[in-house]
């Protein structure tokens, strides 16, 4: 299928973006905008990001599956491309704002051109306000940040050096008023230097998708109302179980359910996305 490139109205711009001191001139874009009625969430970090920064990244945003949420993040390498695809399997309305013209041609990283396509199958987005046929730059970068930053309604950086383009985008969220979320990490990880100086400055730490939903301004309350794929009878006593993080040998006990059965059950549960494994406990997404 094509996805034509169309130059956007004003009118038809994300509502925030249109706000922003520095508007762009004008938007391109290919495939969908997020319905009016989505947050938007911009999740940014390094390029080369760290195994726990890319599982973070998935936990968060697997979490947040069932609510009217658009994932915005740059198509980079690294956290970028790992929270495109998370907004993918969790069934997300996702944008990439890429350096880049986005014409195929030049669609910057070349690498992640599948990806953009995968992109624009689900319903989502290409958005930039450079010309289709414009090569990435170094001082691009920045300029698409404030893209980002100016579209959402919350920022959420995962991984950045003490000196990185990342900072830009959570700088310029603050200069717009908007939320800046952080992932807290590990004294000795340099990719954890620039979430720790933003916590510092006052952004608030991200440790699971209540945190952002929060952020957002989402009843969590409601929580149970969310629309869930259908589960058998055993998946949904599993999940039922699930009030709380444990480890999977205290699921298993708790279900009354013969543990090679259990272990089967609970593989199909995180296929279908509502539940995460990380670090040795099992939580509902």
């Amino acid at each position: 299928m094509e996805y034509p490139i169309a130059t956007l109205k004003k009118d038809a711009w994300p509502e925030l973006l249109a706000h922003i001191p520095d508007p762009p001139k004008q938007l391109y874009l290919r495939g969908a905008l997020a319905p009016t009625e989505h947050k938007i969430l911009a999740v940014v970090g390094s390029r080369a990001a760290s195994t726990y920064g890319r599982e973070v990244t998935k936990h968060l945003i697997a979490g947040l599956r069932g609510y009217p949420i658009t994932i915005v993040s740059g198509l980079a390498i690294g956290i970028d491309t790992c929270a495109h695809e998370a907004a993918l399997e969790a069934g997300l309305h996702t944008v990439s704002v890429p350096g880049s013209g986005i014409s195929d041609s030049i669609l910057y990283p070349a690498r992640n051109k599948r990806l953009a396509h995968r992109i624009l199958q689900s319903g989502g987005a290409l958005l930039s306000e450079f010309a289709p046929d414009f090569h990435a730059t170094p001082w691009s970068f920045p300029a698409r940040n404030r893209i980002m930053a100016g579209m959402s309604h919350a920022v959420l950086v995962i991984e950045a050096e003490q000196r990185s383009g990342t900072l830009i985008t959570s700088k310029l969220a603050t200069e717009y008023n908007r939320d800046v979320l952080t992932v807290p990490g590990s004294i000795f990880a340099s990719q954890s230097a620039g979430p720790h100086m933003l916590i510092r400055l006052g952004a608030t730490p991200a440790t699971s998708p209540k945190d952002v939903l929060e952020a957002l301004h989402f009843d969590i309350d409601d929580a149970e109302d969310r629309v869930l794929p259908e589960l058998s009878t055993d998946e949904q006593k599993i999940y039922d179980k699930l009030t709380k993080p444990c480890t999977r040998h205290e699921l298993i006990a708790a279900c009354s359910i013969p543990a090679s059965a259990a272990n089967i059950l609970i593989s199909l549960l995180e296929l279908k996305g509502v539940i995460t494994e990380y670090d040795g406990l099992i939580r509902r997404s």
